[in-house]
């Protein structure tokens, strides 16, 4: 038997390695994978609306969130309504955690290569998380995509639907089947009008107020007046959080809630 030259041996190994990272960047091959996984829902919005203001996803949100499922033996994916790269912002170096991830390349790549809808199975999650920052009012809630996949994993194998801060605005077009919103009868909680600047101009290009929506819809909106305290709401299978400071916690009680679930 002849053996193969090394130099032919790595170049084959690398194009096992590019078709490998193509499935997992792009392909549904790592969604059908079943296990323990946690669907983190994103932007892909760089501006405010149409103008020329710059937004992006809250790092903070993400990560910290993120850490806990992680440390909870969850791995994560991340979908958006285009796939592929996201804006990430509000980054602060001095929070070791931010830190310890912006020099994390395989958590920095999955930024960059989130999956688009078609290719997320909602069998496949325990829970979906809607992370916030300015960029989370545009794109995401009116993606129809997202809400089929999100409600999917709600109704039909009791999954848990989760958001932060402006997030929260992921999930006040949902609507169960039978036609009624999710969060109707619900205590809600995201960020309150209370804290928006309503005569700056990056809140004027909003498409919606979140506390005005949900409250339209049946939800019972309730927020901290202080913030930044960590507040969050538990309602059944539906848990938000109010500002950066509630991402963990919210995390936390996602996995409480899992555990509890699969215990029943």
């Amino acid at each position: 038997m002849k053996r193969i030259p090394f130099a032919i041996l790595v170049f084959l190994s690398f194009l096992l390695g590019c078709k490998e990272r193509s499935k997992t960047a792009y392909g549904k091959e790592s969604a059908k994978e079943i296990g323990e996984k946690i669907l983190f829902v994103v932007s892909n919005a760089h501006f405010y609306g149409d103008t020329d203001l710059s937004t992006s996803n809250h790092f903070s949100e993400i990560v910290h969130a993120y850490a806990v499922f992680q440390q909870a033996g969850f791995s994560i994916d991340f979908v958006s309504p285009k796939g592929g790269a996201i804006p990430i912002g509000y980054i602060n170096t001095s929070d070791s955690l931010q830190k310890q991830f912006l020099y994390d390349n395989n958590f920095m790549d999955a930024l960059e290569h989130t999956y688009p809808p078609e290719t997320i199975d909602a069998q496949h999650y325990k829970a979906v998380y809607y992370g916030g920052g300015g960029a989370a009012m545009f794109g995401v809630p009116e993606n129809g995509a997202i809400q089929k996949i999100v409600i999917e994993l709600y109704e039909d194998h009791g999954g848990i639907v989760s958001a932060i801060c402006h997030g929260t605005a992921g999930i006040a077009n949902l609507k169960t089947r039978n036609g009624d919103y999710l969060v109707e009868g619900k205590k809600v909680n995201g960020f309150p009008d209370l804290f928006e600047n309503e005569e700056a101009a990056y809140y004027k290009t909003f498409p919606f107020s979140i506390q005005q929506l949900i409250s339209e819809r049946g939800g019972d909106f309730q927020f901290s007046t202080t913030g930044w305290d960590g507040f969050h709401k538990v309602d059944g299978r539906l848990i938000t959080g109010q500002d950066p400071t509630s991402a963990a916690v919210v995390a936390e009680m996602v996995v409480k809630g899992i555990a509890e679930l699969n215990i029943q």
